[in-house]
């Protein structure tokens, strides 16, 4: 067993990653970015955040949360957005031919990894690097030419408060991005 520990920072901005098992491509289609959006607003409710940033791929997301002053819990955040989702589309994406014995025990399904990752934000610097990361991911993945063109990203609310130009290319060299993004 690992002796890895979550950072817990009361009030931090912390980036994540977030995985379907086994890198399913499900996130973008409607009735799963509805749930995905309900279950994030649900979460909220109980245990506030703001978004700084995010962007919704195919089988992944990225995002940069900032907790309340006196909390450090993004886990139960995260657990009550994945569960709902997994609750409002498992009928039509769980696959039982997946289901291992683990799975099982933890009552678990096959829409997400079981962990997902996280980074505390250090400073400004950090925040930039990362929120630059989140908005060029579909450019690196192949999804579109431009960033502009990808509609699942706060980018074009970073446009709209005049952070970016609407001809923003992205990051400027991998070089940046030495410990950014997925593990």
């Amino acid at each position: 067993m690992s002796n890895y520990r979550r950072a817990n920072t009361e009030g931090g901005t912390y980036f994540f990653t977030v995985v379907t098992y086994r890198r399913q491509c499900f996130l973008c289609d409607e009735r799963v970015r509805s749930a995905l959006r309900a279950g994030i607003n649900l979460a909220r409710k109980e245990h506030p955040f703001s978004i700084d940033a995010w962007v919704l791929l195919p089988d992944h997301l990225h995002c940069i949360w900032t907790l309340p002053p006196d909390d450090a819990d993004f886990g139960i955040r995260w657990a009550i957005i994945k569960r709902y989702v997994t609750k409002q589309c498992n009928p039509e994406l769980k696959r039982d031919d997946w289901m291992k014995p683990s799975k099982v025990k933890r009552k678990e399904s096959t829409l997400w990894q079981r962990r997902f990752w996280e980074h505390q934000i250090r400073d400004d610097q950090d925040f930039e690097k990362h929120v630059d990361y989140i908005h060029y991911n579909p450019v690196k993945h192949g999804l579109v030419k431009q960033v502009l063109d990808w509609p699942y990203s706060t980018f074009h609310r970073y446009v709209k408060n005049g952070v970016y130009g609407h001809d923003w290319t992205g990051i400027c060299s991998e070089e940046q991005m030495v410990d950014v993004g997925e593990p």
